[in-house]
């Protein structure tokens, strides 16, 4: 028997779904790869802080209170701290060189003119081979025998990060070197080896170059692999002040061929003296501008005196020094520490004015004679303007409280004997 027909539902549109047909998705995998992020961040977090320990113990034994404008006291004395090495490079005995008497050989007077065959045959017993081997990787450039007991040029930014330097003769004979001086402002430094049958270069006179003399240069452009290349070229001017890392250096500028690794080596007349020992070039393979042949080299004037310094008292006259070392401060420990920007300061030595005017590792350097220092760079760079006597203003940061002090500027490398 056939049911009554009845009307449908106002609610009913005659579409019946059936459910989800899978499962929920479970989020486990979501939670678990968030507690990873949360635990490396925690760690890593955790590391920072016990990494700089050693800041955080300091500034918090610092007293803490409000921003006042003090002075030291001169006679305070802070804690002895010893001024660690360059580099950590070995020196050799200061006391010993300031009793070593070593006068080089006077510049040589031109007598005629060799090909240029003849003078790569004269000169490359004296050219060297430098590698400085440090904990972030090695750096190589060239360097020129300077007496036949060993003492060898180079320039200071090929070996002042190194921690153990190697210097290869054209014999192939490997030596270590040790670190008898350097000079920064002159972008200068000292070696000496223990070696038998060295050849000494002839050291010709800069003062007489003129513009367009014939020179070449030798070193080991981009490495030891092509270690002994002779480039050659004329002197494309004379008297030329270039600013280098904030510094002015009064150079030789010639379009001989240089690149890196060319730093340290020679150039050389066409009597076959060394007239300058090559440091910068201006331009690169990236250089959008295209910029070749300016090649620059320190006279060798400034060499013969920088070096003979080095090497009888350990140090060049007159350099400043504050005796004071240091790193720039982060973004993230200013704020994490409460600290101003500025070169937290880590060491003092003992024996120079910065500690005797109460200066104190731990400290905050923030600016000096109104110049904002963030970085060792930025002090150095500051100093290369000022001369060993001057005196300056340096603002410090230290628990709270912002303090200055005028300090006279020592001689470097006197001050430490």
């Amino acid at each position: 028997m056939m049911s009554k027909y009845e009307e449908p539902s106002p609610w009913d549109d005659g579409e019946y779904g059936t459910g989800r047909t899978q499962p929920p998705k479970s989020h486990s995998g979501l939670v678990a790869i968030l507690l990873i992020v949360v635990i490396f961040l925690t760690g890593t977090v955790t590391l920072l802080g016990f990494m700089n320990i050693r800041m955080f113990q300091q500034l918090r034994q610092q007293e803490t209170g409000q921003n006042v404008d003090i002075c030291f006291d001169p006679n305070q004395n802070s804690e002895a701290v010893t001024q660690p090495n360059v580099g950590g490079l070995v020196q050799i005995d200061t006391n010993q060189q300031t009793t070593t008497a070593v006068e080089l050989p006077p510049l040589a007077t031109q007598t005629g003119g060799l090909t240029l065959q003849e003078i790569y045959i004269k000169c490359i017993p004296s050219v060297v081979s430098i590698t400085a081997e440090s904990r972030s990787g090695s750096s190589s450039g060239t360097g020129v025998i300077l007496t036949e007991d060993g003492y060898i040029v180079t320039n200071c930014h090929v070996i002042e990060n190194g921690e153990r330097i190697t210097v290869q003769l054209t014999d192939d004979r490997i030596c270590n070197a040790q670190l008898v001086g350097l000079d920064k402002t002159s972008d200068l430094a000292v070696l000496q080896i223990s070696a038998e049958g060295l050849t000494s270069a002839e050291f010709g006179d800069s003062d007489i170059l003129r513009v367009g003399d014939s020179v070449v240069a030798i070193g080991d452009p981009l490495g030891v692999e092509y270690r002994g290349t002779m480039t050659d070229g004329i002197v494309s001017a004379i008297n030329r002040n270039v600013n280098v890392n904030g510094r002015t250096m009064n150079l030789i500028q010639t379009n001989a061929a240089l690149n890196s690794g060319n730093s340290g080596g020679p150039l050389i007349n066409s009597c076959g003296q060394v007239v300058g020992i090559n440091t910068i070039k201006i331009g690169a393979f990236a250089d959008s501008a295209g910029v070749e042949g300016l090649g620059f080299a320190i006279p060798s004037t400034t060499v013969r005196d920088i070096a003979e310094q080095i090497i009888t008292q350990g140090y060049v006259s007159g350099r400043p020094w504050l005796g004071i070392t240091g790193e720039s401060i982060s973004l993230f420990y200013q704020r994490y520490y409460r600290l101003p920007s500025g070169m937290y300061i880590s060491s003092v030595a003992s024996n120079s004015n910065a500690a005797r005017a109460g200066i104190a590792e731990g400290d905050v350097l923030i600016s000096v004679d109104g110049t904002k220092i963030y970085s060792q760079s930025d002090l150095e760079t500051l100093l290369y303007h000022y001369s060993a006597g001057d005196t300056v203003t340096i603002v410090i940061y230290r628990g709270g409280y912002t303090m200055q002090a005028d300090i006279e500027l020592e001689e470097a490398g006197s001050a430490n004997q």
